[in-house]
């Protein structure tokens, strides 16, 4: 392994999951410092501007001023042109920890600008972001490759608006065959469970559309999974067959489902990073979680999340960039491999620059090129 690179966390973003991303990153780079890593931290504003915070910069200070970066003495606004320029001039060129939750952060666009800086940065790359954001399209991959998942229907905007008589009959009939009058409606690209309802009954179905809609143009619809337990699984890893999982860990919500609040409300949600389980579905839980990472080609770390009803295992969803706060379960989980809050940040960090460094590239010369 190479000598341990400058660390700059980017955080915030022009998405509806702005405040967590802010948390999570303040609480990452105050970890690497702890470890002794030099770190920078990038705040994104909620119009997509750049700024640069000053060192110790900490939870305590931001949420409250985010819109206003400048009272914190930030150097900006600047365009992610000016940042991402100024990284690739930086010697030795730092790591980017991306701290950055749902639309921009997590679908594979910050990592397709990185990649173009020909900028080190940490979790899955292009591709794999980009499928794991999509909960419709990682859904559809992954029972193409026979793993369990909640059955679903999918709803545009433009179809809503076009026919919602006809929308709300084809949800009335999926409901009918499922056996319960409730779905679950949300946003098919974002997560902290922003936008998503229970809607439980045809009087309910349209307002849940239209707060789905309200984050996104294509809205997810899935079959309500009563007296579920909601469970975790916590991955580390580059190399598909040398994984870390941890888990599953089990979340005990406060409300009706595990909604935003009940997220990152403190003390209203109880979290356990080891859930009890016999062996035998406790193996087929992490082997399902391998099995996805593998099959979206992620790669750094992810949380897969899972609902279990008796004996059946649905495959829910998977987070290439899981939430990273003080009462988040990624880091809880990863703790039974010996990893604290800040030893797990700095593993992420490793494996970021451990990609890079693996990183086959060959430059084309002007007489290389095909004729």
């Amino acid at each position: 392994m190479s000598p341990p690179l400058p660390v700059v966390v980017l955080l915030g973003g022009p998405s509806a999951e702005h405040d967590v991303s802010i948390i999570s990153g303040l609480a990452v780079a105050g970890a690497l410092e702890h470890l002794g890593r030099e770190v920078s931290r990038v705040l994104i504003d909620l119009n997509g501007r750049w700024w640069r915070l000053p060192g110790g910069v900490d939870a305590a200070l931001v949420p409250a001023d985010y819109d206003d970066p400048a009272a914190l003495g930030a150097d900006g606004p600047l365009t992610s042109g000016a940042v991402l320029e100024r990284l690739a001039a930086e010697q030795p060129r730092p790591v980017v920890f991306i701290a950055l939750h749902g639309p921009f952060g997590e679908d594979g666009a910050v990592q397709a600008l990185l990649e173009a800086a020909d900028v080190a940065y940490t979790g899955s790359g292009v591709a794999a972001s980009a499928i794991g954001m999509d909960k419709a399209l990682f859904k559809r991959l992954v029972r193409g490759l026979g793993l369990p998942v909640v059955d679903w229907r999918e709803v545009s905007a433009r179809r809503w608006l076009a026919d919602p008589a006809g929308v709300v009959a084809e949800l009335e009939a999926f409901a009918a065959g499922t056996g319960d009058p409730r779905l679950i409606v949300k946003p098919a690209r974002l997560g902290s469970s922003v936008g998503m309802t229970i809607a439980h009954d045809p009087g309910e179905r349209a307002g849940a559309l239209e707060a789905a809609f309200a984050h996104d143009a294509l809205a997810l619809v899935e079959r309500y999974v009563p007296h579920a337990r909601e469970l975790e699984v916590a991955v580390l890893g580059n190399d598909p067959g040398r994984l870390e999982l941890y888990g599953p860990g089990e979340i005990l919500s406060g409300h009706e489902f595990y909604d935003y609040a009940a997220k990152y409300t403190a003390g209203l949600s109880r979290t356990s990073p080891s859930a009890e389980l016999e062996p035998r579905q406790r193996a087929t839980i992490l082997k399902i979680a391998r099995d996805a990472y593998r099959a979206v080609g992620a790669e750094g770390f992810a949380r897969l999340d899972f609902l279990v009803e008796g004996d059946s295992v649905y495959l829910s969803e998977i987070n290439t960039i899981p939430g990273f706060t003080p009462i988040s379960l990624f880091p809880a989980m990863a703790a039974a491999g010996g990893y604290d809050f800040a030893a797990v940040a700095g593993r992420i960090v490793d494996l970021g620059q451990e990609r890079w460094a693996g990183r086959i590239r060959r430059r084309l010369a002007p007489g290389d090129l095909p004729r």
